[in-house]
Order: structure tokens, then sequence, then C-alpha cells
């Protein structure tokens, strides 16, 4: 038998696309949860009809996620392992967020050996690599499916965003502290480390055996990721000695201030004043929520010690998300800043903040020389028992970092300012699904 009959019943297999849209729908393994394991045990059967996960996966199969399914190679009768269906990585980093699991590794674990997850899976397996390279880049994705399902919210009327809370969270970021060097610490190590690179570079240019040449082109790369976050500490130092500047210039103190440092494992993260009184690297989250209601609409993450000047940021935010400022916005004490209730004045938002009590002992609610309009209106609103009454309300909003708290959001595991907003998105909108389930079923 010749060469070209031997396997002519097989498929013509298509090469690799090169360019162009893909072609044909594409290949998942998709959950089954109809099927019959070994242990004879029906996956379907494993939760009750009432349980909190289903919920989110009911949440999750209504999403349109054809932008992560259009990224998939696997398509049709070409090449190529099916991917792991993006809806249920999703589902399962919400579930697992609610239940305070924030580790890949930990996740895979629950995957293989917990019924809940089981269920989750429908019998199929996923890695912890999987899992990581998700959850750190859908940001966006998470950004617009919080904005999605608040629309959802306020078209069913559960929800009203005339008034709204702000107030900020300190979670302790993924450094040490003793990896906040001073620019002189930091000079030493960046000749250290550029010294490290080209010796190893050196010894992967001579060409050994192959075993060795894989193990010095690994540790090549590690010395040149070490390298990368020298220079990227010392500009962040640059950036926290202009800030610093900037703010001696405004007090006119004349005290020097203390040498600034930055991390060389966290380039972005800052040493804060945390809620127990210690000071640790970590993230300043900013949180808006409905007024009265634990529902999320919008998050930020920012590295400020200070909440003083993050309130007309996040109302800038607010008014490209939602198309309209709101009518009131209430904050705690430590976001109130002359500047920013003249700001919201002139656009037409009551502020609703407590004023910082004064060292001299007068009373914060009398007009002081300087005041605007905008802050004179402010003093006499919070003055008033109308305005206290209306700013009750803003404590709410800490039962959402309560929540976060309890799901063991106390710590951060990953690093820079784009995976730590993706983790805490993910957080906002597990916190959306359940609260908003609940509001509808009350």
């Amino acid at each position: 038998m010749g060469g070209d009959e031997l396997f002519g019943e097989l498929p013509e297999q298509r090469g690799p696309q090169v360019g162009g849209a893909p072609s044909g729908a594409p290949r998942l393994r998709e959950p089954k949860r109809d099927q019959i394991e070994l242990r004879a045990v029906d996956i379907e059967s494993l939760i009750g009809e009432d349980h909190p996960v289903r919920v989110i996966w009911s949440y999750v199969e209504g999403l349109d996620l054809s932008e992560l399914e259009n990224r998939i190679k696997a398509r049709g009768d070409r090449p190529g392992h099916p991917a792991t269906s993006p809806r249920l990585l999703l589902a399962l980093w919400l579930y697992a967020t609610s239940e305070g699991v924030g580790s890949a590794r930990a996740l895979e674990g629950l995957c293989n050996s917990h019924d809940v997850y089981r269920w989750l899976c429908g019998g199929v397996s996923v890695n912890y690599h999987t899992l990581a390279d998700f959850r750190v880049g859908c940001a966006d994705l998470l950004d617009r499916l919080l904005a999605e399902h608040l629309a959802a919210l306020i078209k069913t009327g559960l929800v009203d965003l005339d008034g709204l809370a702000q107030d900020g969270v300190r979670i302790r970021a993924s450094a040490g502290a003793s990896s906040f060097r001073r620019a002189a610490t930091l000079d030493r190590h960046l000749s250290a480390a550029q010294a490290v690179v080209d010796q190893l570079k050196r010894e992967v240019d001579t060409r050994s055996d192959a075993s060795n040449q894989r193990i010095k082109a690994a540790r090549e790369r590690a010395a040149r990721e070490r390298l990368e976050r020298v220079k990227a500490a010392q500009k962040a130092l640059d950036e926290i000695e202009r800030q610093r500047d900037e703010r001696e210039q405004k007090r006119g103190n004349g005290k020097k201030p203390k040498e600034p440092r930055a991390s060389t494992t966290d380039t972005q993260a800052r040493v804060m004043k945390m809620a127990d009184g210690g000071f640790r690297p970590a993230y300043n989250v900013q949180v808006a929520s409905v007024a009265g209601e634990q529902i999320v609409v919008a998050v930020d993450v920012s590295n400020s010690g200070s909440d003083r000047s993050l309130m007309r940021p996040m109302l800038e935010r607010l008014r490209t998300r939602l198309g309209r400022f709101p009518a009131w916005h209430l904050a705690d004490g430590g976001f109130c800043s002359g500047e920013d209730i003249e700001w919201a004045h002139g656009k037409g938002i009551e502020i609703y903040c407590p004023p910082v009590q004064s060292k001299h002992g007068t009373d914060p609610y009398l007009p002081r020389r300087g005041d605007g309009p905008g802050v004179l209106a402010w003093r006499a609103r919070m003055g008033s028992e109308a305005g206290k009454a209306q700013y009750k309300p803003r404590s709410i909003c800490e039962c959402i970092h309560a929540r976060w708290r309890n799901w063991d959001l106390r710590q951060l595991t990953v690093r820079g300012f784009q995976k730590v907003r993706a983790v805490v998105l993910c957080y906002a909108l597990t916190n959306n699904i359940l609260q908003g389930h609940r509001l509808a079923a009350a």
C-alpha cells in the first residue's frame, strides 16, 4: 500500500492561521454536571438548590464574554488543545472570593477536593497558572461587568444613585518593610545587579552544554528582572521626592523631612498608617457605594497615605461612569478639603463630611476668614440637624470593608496598580452579585 493511501480516511489538517479574524467557533472545555463519576455521585446533586454558588453561576451564565473567547486559537477542526472556558474561570474566582480564597494554588486544590468547586468545574481540570493569569489580566473586563451589573440594579429600581458614599481602606501590600531603600542603597544595589547581569550574560554566551545553558539562562533572567525592579524603585523614589517637595512648599513649616525610601519588591506600594496605628507597606483603596446600601459603584487604587485629596478624583470618575454627578456625596472627615468642597459646590454637588476639630477650640461650624461660598454652605449644612441626619447612612459603607475583611482581604498577593485593581474589582463584583440577589429577594 502506498504512503499516500495509508491515512487516506483522516480529515485534512489545516495549518495555523496568520492574521485576520478567527474562523469557526472556539473549542472550549465546558462544565458537564449531568455526568456520573466513578464514585457513583451525581455532580449536580452535590449542592443544594439554594446554594450561593448557583447565584454566581446563574449570573456568569448570562454574560457576554466574546472578547475573551475571541482570543482562543483552538477553533473548529483546526489543531490545538481546547481552552478552559473563561466563563468557568470567572465563576471560580467570584465564588472563591466570597469564600476568602485568594491564592491560585489553593483554588486549584479546592477544585480537586471540594464538592462545591467540583460542581463548578463539572469535570474540567484547571491549574493555578491559568487561574492566576486570568485573574490579574481581566481588570478592564471586571470593571465593565461591575458597571453593567449596577445598570441592571438601577433598571429594576433596587438602587438609587442620587446619593453616594465614599470611604477608603488600606490593604497591606505584598512587600516587606525591609524592601524599602534610600537613594544611596538603591545605587549600590543597582551597581551590584548590573554586574551580576553582565557576568551571567557572558556565561550564557559561552554556549556550554544544553542543561547548564538553560540553568544559566534562567539565572540571567532572574538577575535581569531584579535589575529592572531596582531601576523602577529609583524612578519611584524621584516621584516621592517631587511630591514631598510640593507638600513642603505648601506647608512651609521649615522642618527637614526624612530621606524618602522606595521598595525594590513593589515599587508602587507606600508605607502608610494602618487602622491599628502601625505603619506598613500598603495601598489605599477608595470605594464609592450607594448611600445606605452595600452596593459598590466604583473603586480606585491609590498609594496616597491620606484621603484628603481623593474625593474630587472619585467624583470625576463617577461622572465618567454614570454620565452625571451625584446630587449629594457622603465622605469621612479625612476627605475634607476646602478646594474639593468649593469645586463640588460649583458642580452642584452637596458634600456631607464632618469638619475637623480646630486646635484652638473654636466652633468648626462657624464661618471663617477666607471661606468661599461652597465652604460656607457646607459648614451651615453640617451644623444643622437635617445635615447630620442626612450624613448618618454613610456608616453603612463600612459594612463593605468588613465583608471584604471577612473574605480575607487583609494582605495582597499581587503587586502593582493594575493587578491590585483587578483583585479589588473581583471583590467589588462579588459583593454586588450577592448583595443584589439579597435586595431582589427582599
